[in-house]
């Protein structure tokens, strides 16, 4: 199944994933790798935590969401708003 993805970097980098809003709460319960919230396009805590708020809204596990992160969250625009797709 295809998600979509979506960034608004002007917008104190919102997130959306299948048009639902993303609040990186429960995420930072889970583990708090960025207090700051969201971010992308590097390697670091707010792509992290990200990654991990999109993997446990999408299968309930935070499992595999650090190679997530590598393999998709990283490689979206730095400091830019940002619209994918992609699968599981």
């Amino acid at each position: 199944m295809k998600h979509k993805l979506k960034g608004n970097y002007e917008r104190e980098r919102e997130v959306w994933l299948d048009g639902e809003r993303l609040d990186p709460k429960p995420s930072q319960k889970y583990h708090n790798h960025s207090p700051d919230g969201f971010n992308w396009g590097y390697l670091g805590s707010g792509c992290a935590q990200l990654a991990l708020a999109i993997m446990l809204k999408l299968t309930g596990e935070a499992v595999g969401y650090q190679m997530f992160k590598e393999k998709v969250i990283a490689g979206l625009p730095q400091g830019e708003s940002f619209e994918i797709e992609f699968e599981l």
